[in-house]
């Protein structure tokens, strides 16, 4: 029992704007209900009064439609009572919705503002140029290998890599599958000739 009294109740969802709403509802269908039972009443005031003209009693029907027409207009002035509630009630529904949408923007503004404190544009910046140098530095360095390294440096590297891939499958080029072209016996013959004209003159250089 004593957690039963002693729980907080949770707090009303119910805005005083809602409470508006429904006592402005109210008072339009109250005056709804008004205005249909006045038509009616008026209709049958109207029916009443054709009937008293068709029995001769002309004053009584004349005084009757001057009432029917007396709550003809009190009818206007309701039906304009009735569309000021309901533009009432809507302009605090469409007040409500730009609330929630301000409640919104606020909520994403401070959201926005401390994301900007933790990075200022100094911050920003900073890594920017920090970027750029980084890539400025690396692109020296390529061109520092480009113009420097020799021929000799290449085969050093490419030594180096074949070292580093020693023992791994390496990817080799593929055998020519065409076939050889024979060498002419004329080919074969021209080292034979060059060795025979060549003879003579180290035999004179060794004399």
């Amino acid at each position: 029992m004593g957690n039963v009294f002693g729980r907080k109740s949770r707090p009303s969802r119910v805005t005083e704007q809602d409470k508006a709403i429904l006592q402005l509802k109210q008072q339009r269908d109250k005056l709804k209900q008004y205005q249909k039972r006045i038509t009616l009443q008026l209709e049958k005031e109207r029916l009443l009064a054709k009937q008293l003209l068709q029995d001769g009693k002309k004053e009584k029907a004349l005084l009757l439609l001057k009432k029917k027409r007396y709550q003809d207009q009190l009818l206007d002035k309701t039906e304009n009572q009735i569309s000021n509630l309901e533009h009432m009630v809507q302009d605090i529904e469409f007040m409500q919705i730009e609330m929630k949408v301000i409640e919104g923007l606020k909520v994403g503004n401070d959201c926005l503002k401390s994301m900007h404190e933790l990075m200022s544009i100094e911050d920003v910046e900073k890594i920017l140029d920090e970027t750029q140098e980084s890539i400025e530095y690396q692109r020296q360095i390529d061109e520092m290998l480009a113009g420097v390294l020799t021929q000799e440096d290449e085969d050093a590297v490419l030594a180096e890599l074949e070292d580093i891939t020693q023992g791994e499958d390496v990817a080799l080029p593929e055998v020519p599958t065409e076939p050889i072209p024979e060498v002419s016996e004329a080919a074969k013959a021209e080292p034979e000739r060059r060795e025979a004209k060549n003879k003579p003159g180290r035999e004179m250089l060794a004399a």
